[in-house]
């Protein structure tokens, strides 16, 4: 029997993919399943390592198959001890660590919900996630445990040095009981501590539709050394760079601590990793970092999501790494629809595309009455999902080749005097600036066009007039004419999302507040 992971072209994915071979790489079936023996207990009598852990001060950890699952089994035992039940959410505030690891598979090894949660929230984020998922234990350092002191019902564990070692007390073999149709995961998207994303409630049974974005958005197959520096916390980083791979039975590398790009890189060349999977910013600061040519690489395979990649860090990666990188789209909601099949010797990348919809999936750009787009104009991307079809609210085109192409958020499009432009492209442009590092464009208010572009640059260089002439003729030789940023500020930051995104939502906000007028209160 051919497993899909046996497959490597695009031509076998398209022929051979469908939900039964797809099943076929788990011990568990439609009825029962479990993630954490899927991700580790089946490989626990392999002597491979399942995770590097990067650190940022260079003391690197390697945590194997069998001690994740023998000290995970223990951890169930515990919460079960401390009165914790099947169902009942178990949040995890940690950076990459063994106690990490140990917390969120013990808690879903014996069916209690694991709720990832990002290190640096501050208190009104993390009130806000407590009061939303009623978490039953929070497992977290001694910094964080404050933060939620007096809440109702709460059992806060301090996973300190001694955390893991004071579990020895326990079994070290715990069998779950888990339906493929329980909770798993409770899953937070990256929004701001005022607005509280939804939870996206994930199944056991959801790690058998990962494997498309595995198989196909990261190319990953057994025998790959797969890094992804982004946090756990959040989708990418859990469903892609932790649990997906790990079903595979593959060493993967997270990253704990501040982000450094040359840390990275050094821990590329030291670790032998073959496959990495990174945010855009991740590697627009490794090119920035000016370390790259130090170091030796043996990646085969290099993905991207979260956000397009401007095309002067798309070439470094290819001259760097010797593979173009892939962009894989899709969202926490909707799973990852658009990939660029990394290590398919039949597949064409092209630069800047998101590539072609995943075996099985229909995707469409559509205009707002909501037929197909002809190719080459753009529209909304949505797709086909139970009989309907499902707004991304991301903007996009195909080409005459079945390509897709990101046009950005639907709220991201600038009208001014009747002119449609992308934030996106207008930010690409920019970028190209040799003294540029980063780039953000909004529309904001403008009484004779309606909009007008305003762009937000971070640079070592200083920021004075012919600075702001030379990017604003860039963008006009590389786009149009009319299709320039008007106004320029330099700032030392740009905002961001917890994800690492460019926070364009909080630039609007920030200049519509400063546009309101201060006016004195009426006299009543």
């Amino acid at each position: 029997m051919t497993r899909l992971t046996e497959y490597l072209s695009y031509a076998d994915a398209q022929a051979h993919c469908s939900p039964d071979k797809l099943w076929e790489l788990f011990d568990g079936d439609r009825e029962r399943m479990n993630i954490a023996h899927e991700c580790i207990d089946r490989h626990a009598d392999t002597q491979r390592t399942a995770v590097v852990i990067v650190r940022s001060n260079g003391e690197d950890e390697s945590l194997g198959f069998r001690q994740i699952s023998e000290e995970s089994a223990r951890f169930a035992h515990y919460l079960v001890e401390r009165g914790i039940r099947p169902g009942d959410r178990v949040a995890v505030m940690l950076e990459p660590s063994r106690e990490f690891y140990v917390a969120m598979f013990g808690a879903m090894k014996m069916g209690a919900i694991a709720v990832p949660l990002f290190t640096l929230f501050g208190p009104d984020g993390i009130r806000l996630r407590m009061q939303d998922c009623t978490p039953r234990m929070l497992v977290t350092n001694a910094d964080k445990a404050p933060l939620v002191a007096g809440t109702p019902d709460l059992q806060v564990v301090i996973a300190d040095g001694g955390f893991v070692d004071a579990l020895k007390r326990f079994p070290s073999e715990f069998v779950p009981k888990t339906k493929a149709d329980d909770f798993a995961i409770f899953q937070y998207t990256s929004g701001t501590t005022r607005e509280l994303p939804d939870a996206v409630k994930h199944t056991h049974r959801s790690i058998v539709t990962l494997m498309l974005a595995t198989l196909y958005g990261t190319g990953v197959r057994p025998g790959d050394r797969f890094m992804c520096p982004s946090s756990p916390a959040w989708g990418h980083g859990l469903w892609h760079g932790t649990l997906a791979p790990l079903a595979l039975g593959v060493t993967i590398g997270a990253y704990a601590g501040k982000f450094n790009a040359e840390r990275l890189l050094q821990a590329l060349q030291d670790h032998g990793f073959t496959n990495i999977s990174a945010a855009a910013t991740h590697y627009r600061m490794m090119r920035n970092s000016g370390a790259a040519a130090r170091y030796r690489y043996a990646l085969q395979k290099v993905s991207f999501t979260g956000e397009p990649i401007d095309s002067e860090t798309a070439q470094f990666v290819e001259a760097t790494f010797g593979r173009p990188v892939c962009s894989m789209y899709g969202t926490t909601e909707i799973g990852v629809c658009l990939v660029n099949y990394p290590g398919a010797p039949d597949f064409t990348v092209k630069p800047g595309s998101l590539g072609k919809p995943v075996p099985g999936v229909r995707v469409e750009v559509q205009d707002a009455s909501g037929a197909a787009c002809a190719p080459g104009v753009t529209g909304e991307l949505k797709l086909w999902r139970r009989g309907a079809w499902v707004a991304t609210k991301d903007l996009g085109r195909v080409d005459e080749d079945g390509y897709f192409w990101h046009g950005g958020r639907a709220d991201d499009v600038i009208i001014s005097a009747g002119w449609t432009m992308s934030a996106v492209e207008i930010e690409d442009a920019i970028l190209k600036h040799p003294d540029v590092q980063e780039a953000a464009a909004i529309g904001v208010p403008d009484a004779l066009r309606g909009q007008v572009v305003k762009a937000f640059v971070v640079t070592h260089r200083r920021g004075d007039d012919a600075f702001v002439q030379e990017i604003q003729e860039a963008v006009r030789t590389r786009l149009s004419q009319h299709e320039y940023p008007r106004q320029v500020v330099f700032v030392p930051e740009l905002p961001k999302t917890p994800a690492g995104k460019i926070h364009r939502k909080k630039l609007r906000e920030q200049e519509l507040a400063a546009a309101i007028p201060l006016t004195a209160p009426a006299v009543l």
